[in-house]
């Protein structure tokens, strides 16, 4: 009997629970293994800043495999080609990077789901359908189980967000500190009190509507 596709990070956040993560920044699977075993509940493989191509990912996700950690991965861009080969590869989510728009959003939505709520090419052979084994369990639930973040950097995404919001299928928000206080004319300053309105702004309004609230912290305290 072929095992449902299920995403128990997803499932925890869908019922309010926090939950830890790390960056894998090193296209390295000894780091994917190290840290996949460390408690986190989930990892996410960065390929837009990582120097790491669609094997290094892929070496990545094996080298999680079996430890109960959720692999997720940042996009290098919102290209649904791209997308459609990570998810492939077994990514359990997405995280976009630099959208700003209701237009983005809902394109990042549609390279992430089967027809007919997106444009996802389905097929029997990738891992992520246990390379034939099982495509019927996978493609029947991936729609509903994948994890979909878009990332707020910059002031454009901070005006459009209600409307980025309310996007079908956009889970939640990533809340990219250093890229917003740059974008607000702060470099790297996330500290100054424009950003940290801006940021209390996002933080209210992304909960408001209940869905996810992320971001990226440098301790435990800040966490």
């Amino acid at each position: 009997m072929t095992p449902l596709f299920e995403n128990p990070l997803k499932k925890s956040l869908r019922k309010g629970r926090k939950a830890s993560g790390a960056w894998l920044q090193l296209a390295s699977p000894l780091t994917a293994e190290i840290l996949s075993q460390a408690g986190f509940d989930c990892l996410i493989i960065d390929m837009e800043h990582g120097p790491g191509d669609i094997m290094a990912l892929v070496a990545q996700l094996q080298a999680m495999n079996g430890t109960g950690c959720v692999p997720l991965v940042r996009t290098p861009w919102n290209d649904f080609v791209v997308v459609k080969r990570i998810l492939d590869a077994g990514a359990f989510g997405i995280l976009f990077p630099f959208i700003n728009t209701r237009a983005e959003a809902k394109a990042a939505v549609q390279s992430c789901k089967y027809p007919p709520e997106g444009i996802r090419g389905a097929a029997r052979s990738p891992r992520a359908a246990g390379y034939g084994k099982n495509t019927g369990e996978y493609l029947s639930h991936a729609n509903d189980q994948i994890l979909i973040l878009t990332a707020v950097e910059t002031t454009e995404a901070l005006a459009n967000l209600d409307e980025i919001l309310n996007v079908p299928g956009v889970d939640g928000v990533f809340l990219g500190p250093m890229d917003l206080s740059t974008s607000m004319g702060h470099m790297g300053n996330p500290s100054h009190p424009d950003v940290q309105e801006a940021i209390e702004a996002i933080e209210r309004k992304t909960l408001g509507t209940g869905k996810i609230l992320s971001t990226i912290t440098e301790s435990w305290e800040q966490a």
